[in-house]
């Protein structure tokens, strides 16, 4: 009986040893740009929200973690970052500062404004590389504050191409490719991260699937994890004209994916969920419909690897 224990633990020594030697994604927020709840809402969610921390939500983020280069990589630098940085160390154990990039998609509140807790007046990082597309990029580098990070070296921007891959070494890349948005200020953009055989995509903001270039059950077929725009859960659920913020709803998603085989619809998280949304506010019978219809819910500490065989 302890031999066989004593085996078992061994085994899964093992095992953990092996999936900490893989790179993966850790999911570091699920909000949309303003968070859950929102700044100035009154609705029954968030009062309940406002007193209650558990139903909270930060800005939506991912974390790239190679643990055998002991490297990371956050994509969005959102309002939450210094929460965020802080939930990263704690995950991978290096409470040390070391960042080795951060990508961006594009120039909206929730995307990119936590980079100013890299300058002086908070980390004061030295020459942390910011990945961004070509009018990204130039936003940056022209208007203050974001400025000064470049001035003051507190970040180096490097600009990427749509279509072409960042590599990241040690087989792992990240190749950014463009999706339509409301672009006031910069384009916006959508990444793929691969490794080995395994890939994920990260889009947490899109205008209608129907407005982008590909087709979503396609983009599922060729990767291993999606996580996508879930802003709202279904039309009617903010006094607005959707017009204005024209994301694709929940149930639009399942609608497109319906006919794909579960195991494809399985590879869908959702995330930059809405404070309105009824599957961020634990609505059962919304998250049935999504539960039901094959796609998951993308939750804060969640660990996607990338690993063969994973």
């Amino acid at each position: 009986m302890r031999t066989a224990i004593a085996f078992l633990i061994t085994v899964l020594i093992f095992a953990a040893a092996a999936f900490g030697a893989e790179p993966y994604v850790l999911v570091l927020g699920v909000g949309q740009d303003a968070g859950v709840p929102q700044m100035g809402c009154g609705s029954p969610f968030c009062e309940r929200a406002w007193k209650d921390g558990s139903l909270r939500r930060t800005v939506s983020s991912i974390a790239l973690v190679d643990p055998r280069t002991k490297k990371r990589w956050i994509f969005d630098a959102t309002p939450d970052l210094a929460e965020q940085f802080q939930m990263l160390k704690e995950k991978t154990g290096d409470y040390s500062n070391g960042l080795s990039g951060i990508f961006l998609t594009h120039a909206h509140i929730g995307h990119y404004t936590g980079l100013i807790y890299l300058g002086r007046e908070s980390m004061n990082s030295k020459g942390v590389p910011v990945y961004a597309m070509p009018r990204m990029a130039g936003f940056l580098e022209s208007n203050g504050p974001w400025s000064q990070l470049v001035e003051l070296n507190n970040i180096e921007v490097r600009r990427l191409k749509a279509g072409e891959a960042a590599d990241l070494g040690e087989g792992l890349s990240v190749t950014p490719f463009l999706v339509p948005h409301r672009d006031e200020f910069s384009e916006t953009a959508g990444f793929r991260i691969s490794f080995g055989t395994k890939s994920l995509v990260f889009i947490p903001d899109i205008d209608k699937w129907q407005k982008w270039d590909r087709k979503l059950a396609e983009v599922v077929s060729e990767n291993d994890y999606l996580l996508v725009d879930a802003t709202f859960f279904k039309d009617g659920e903010i006094p607005r004209p959707i017009s204005e913020v024209p994301h694709p709803f929940i149930t639009e998603t399942i609608d497109l994916l319906k006919e794909r085989p579960v195991a494809e619809r399985n590879k869908v998280y959702l995330i930059h969920f809405n404070h309105s949304n009824p599957v961020v506010q634990g609505d059962a019978e919304a998250i049935r419909t999504v539960t039901a219809a094959g796609l998951r819910i993308a939750e804060a500490g969640m660990v996607l690897p990338l690993g063969a065989g994973k």
